[in-house]
């Protein structure tokens, strides 16, 4: 078969100069049209470039892949095959709805994945199968409602994730409880009502625990026991009207900084002991206690707790002493009316026996 000059030339460099051959071919190995692919750093660029679909033909030793900005609207099933060196993918903005199955079941390598700001109502079961190298990952700004106890569960070396400005109501029992590694966890900007007793289980490394501007009212007994490492704990701007001492006497750290403000807190006699306890308490510290404000009583509406606090106690202590002088006053009135009855009883009794023996 007769070679044309190109073809002959290539046949001639493979023959007589394989590695000037192979340098050559990878210094013209396909890029996807519309897409920037920059050889010596691995890195390919197919940033808001209006792709419907993850382009083909992508470098095999691609390390950086950009892709956000697109109209990507789901990644399908091994839509990143063969990408076994890729370790940052970006898909931020990309309009993704939905991820199918085994979508990333190549990425064995991958580090940091940024799925932020797109339309996802909720994440594979399987999400997390070939994802054990993981150390970042983000989803915030989407619309996810709902977190499968599976999707996570084989993050193995996590120690990011992003989950904030969401529409998630709640985090069940072990759903983060394959993240032994996890440090930062960012929940705040959702519906949360409720922090749940196992719902941060197995989290021994976790740093900073995001809970800022979500509607929680409750925070169960143990539901911090488990956070050993704990250094900050944001729950400003949350719908919190009372607290237990129990519930941070047993963070068992170092140092935890807690962030309490923008609360509508029923400032009582209770409160004022239970905020008394925890700051006393060595390793806890409330970092903005001095803007903790209150929102009942309608008399202290708006009023900093740090400036009431120590008069808190005062009608209560007032009613008590009203209600226990009564009590005593009561007690003695009856005693004396008692030890009279006695006498007159006592005296009647004698008259009795002296007509009696006459």
């Amino acid at each position: 078969m007769r070679l044309l000059p190109s073809s002959f030339l290539l046949f001639f460099l493979a023959f007589h100069c394989p590695t000037s051959f192979l340098s050559s071919v990878k210094g013209l190995r396909l890029c996807p049209s519309k897409c920037s692919c920059y050889e010596h750093a691995d890195l390919v660029d197919c940033h808001n470039r209006g792709f419907e679909h993850v382009p083909r033909g992508l470098p095999h030793g691609t390390w950086l892949l950009e892709l956000g900005g697109n109209n990507l609207s789901e990644i399908g099933t091994r839509t990143f095959t063969g990408l076994w060196s890729l370790r940052v993918l970006v898909l931020t903005n990309s309009q993704v709805k939905e991820i199918k199955p085994q979508a990333f079941f190549s990425l064995s390598f991958l580090e940091k994945l940024d799925l932020s700001r797109n339309k996802l109502t909720s994440l594979p079961v399987d999400f997390s199968t070939s994802l054990s190298a993981l150390k970042e990952l983000r989803v915030e700004h989407n619309n996810l409602n709902h977190i499968s106890g599976y999707s996570f569960e084989y993050l193995d070396n996590l120690e990011k994730l992003d989950l904030s400005h969401n529409h998630l109501t709640s985090i069940g029992p072990g759903v983060f409880r394959g993240l032994s590694r996890l440090r930062l966890l960012y929940l705040h900007n959702n519906r949360l009502t409720v922090v749940q007793q196992g719902s941060l289980d197995m989290l021994p490394g976790l740093e900073m625990l995001q809970l800022s501007n979500n509607n929680i009212s409750q925070i169960d007994g143990d539901a911090l026991a488990p956070l050993y490492s704990l250094a900050v704990l944001a729950l400003e701007g949350n719908n919190l009207h009372h607290l237990k001492f129990k519930t941070f006497i047993s963070l068992h750290t170092t140092a935890t900084h807690i962030q309490l403000s923008g609360n509508p807190w029923s400032c009582d006699c209770e409160l004022h002991r239970v905020f008394s306890k925890i700051l006393h308490v060595r390793h806890l510290h409330i970092d903005d206690y001095r803007n903790v404000t209150c929102q009942d009583p309608p008399q202290l509406e708006g009023a900093l707790l740090a400036w009431v606090d120590s008069q808190l106690c005062v009608a209560e202590t007032a009613t008590v002493l009203v209600i226990t002088i009564t009590v005593l006053v009561t007690v003695v009135a009856a005693m004396v009316m008692a030890e009279r009855n006695r006498k007159r009883n006592s005296g009647k009794n004698w008259d009795s026996e002296s007509q009696a023996q006459s």
